[in-house]
């Protein structure tokens, strides 16, 4: 049992908050179907955690004659295919969520999405109220893994990054949390517990999370 101290928390939304990750990735291969451009899981992964404008950036190479504004539209029209995979709220998040908030812990959502695409999903959850400060894609220059997003948050909750902790599933949100100055907690919900290697600590979920008086939080099997 590990207990870490905090004085505020950034949460990031998708695969953190809810597990939208086979959504997403439907969603990314339906784009490179309709171009006639192959894709593996290696490709739809470098999406994860990230703005979908810099990774079309990155791959325009593979849409000779299309530009990356073009790309991303068509990807976010697909978002209301009726087809794609459920998303669900991921084990424990909402309730680490009030947990903080009653315990009058200052908290954020750092995420890649627009705030179009965040307010639904938030809501949904019921927990959009909680949140002090929701950082979105719309709110930065540079996404993750550079640490914008979470420097904003901080700001945001006039707080030292380094008394805050924040929760991410991917790779590049964890590079974002430690070039941030955080403590970083790995949920392993879309990647393996070695891609996030990198973070402070690593959970299967959000279950294995308690706030205590402190406050501070209760990583099980610390």
């Amino acid at each position: 049992m590990e207990l870490i101290p905090l004085t505020g928390a950034a949460f990031d939304m998708d695969g953190t908050l809810i597990d939208t990750e086979p959504r997403n990735r439907v969603m990314w291969a339906r784009l490179f179907d309709a171009h006639g451009v192959p894709c593996d899981d290696a490709l739809l992964s470098s999406f994860t955690g990230r703005r979908g404008r810099e990774v079309l950036a990155e791959l325009l190479h593979l849409f000779p004659g299309r530009e990356v504004e073009e790309l991303f539209q068509q990807a976010v029209a697909r978002e209301n295919d009726p087809d794609l995979p459920p998303a669900h709220p991921v084990p424990g998040a909402v309730e680490l969520v009030r947990g903080l908030s009653a315990a009058g812990v200052p908290i954020a959502v750092v995420t890649s999405g627009m705030w179009g695409y965040a307010e639904p999903i938030l809501t949904g959850l019921g927990v959009l109220d909680l949140f002090d400060a929701v950082v979105t894609a719309d709110d930065v220059t540079h996404g993750k893994p550079h640490p914008e997003g979470f420097l904003a948050a901080a700001r945001l909750l006039g707080l030292d990054p380094a008394g805050m902790v924040a929760f991410e599933d991917a790779p590049a949100g964890v590079a974002a949390v430690r070039a941030a100055g955080m403590t970083c907690i790995g949920v392993s919900t879309t990647q393996t517990a070695d891609a996030l290697a990198e973070a402070d600590r690593v959970v299967p979920n959000l279950k294995e999370i308690d706030v205590l008086p402190g406050p501070a939080l209760r990583v099980s099997g610390g």
